[in-house]
């Protein structure tokens, strides 16, 4: 099995300041930014579409320092950016419209935190009928044994979980 890059888009959920610098388990919030970036550099090499979601608290007049996309994620040409004001990155964005439109039936998920913004927009993907991927080191919960039961339990039922390693073989096109 390889990933088709062109019909897939990275979804890096809520990799922002005040989330990253959160005190998270099993994986450091600069690591799962590092390996969210490696992972959309790889994809948009190979011509695939990177979404950056980010969470704006509703009905407040300013949002907390630190609610904009950490340096190493910033937007660029030909990514999409998402704002939402739920949980997941579907509901209300106009998100899964966003990817029919470019091609895309694949999706592969990284961010913060696991068990809340990742898990509810696995879902919604699942019920819009893309293919979902999971990059297990390239997110973390707010702890590990609730990190590790949704990679054990929860999301095998969504789509395939794989290190981020796994991930950027695929995308090369290297099955093994």
């Amino acid at each position: 099995m390889t990933i088709d890059a062109v019909r897939t888009a990275l979804i890096a959920v809520d990799l922002m300041p005040r989330l990253v610098d959160q005190d998270m388990g099993p994986h450091r919030g600069a690591d799962v930014v590092a390996r969210a970036a490696e992972l959309a550099t790889a994809l948009r090499d190979a011509g695939g579409t990177v979404v950056l979601v980010r969470v704006e608290r509703p009905h407040v007049a300013e949002q907390p320092p630190g609610s904009g996309f950490v340096p190493e994620l910033q937007p660029r040409d030909g990514d999409v950016v998402v704002v939402k004001r739920t949980i997941g990155a579907f509901y209300g964005t106009g998100l899964a419209e966003t990817l029919r439109d470019r091609g895309i039936d694949t999706v592969v998920l990284t961010g913060l935190a696991t068990t809340m913004g990742v898990e509810s927009t696995a879902r919604a993907a699942a019920d819009h009928g893309f293919e979902v991927f999971f990059a297990a080191d390239a997110m973390s919960g707010t702890t590990a044994s609730e990190h590790d039961h949704a990679l054990t339990v929860v999301l095998p039922r969504f789509g395939a979980v794989h290190p981020t390693s796994h991930l950027l073989a695929l995308l090369a096109g290297d099955p093994s």
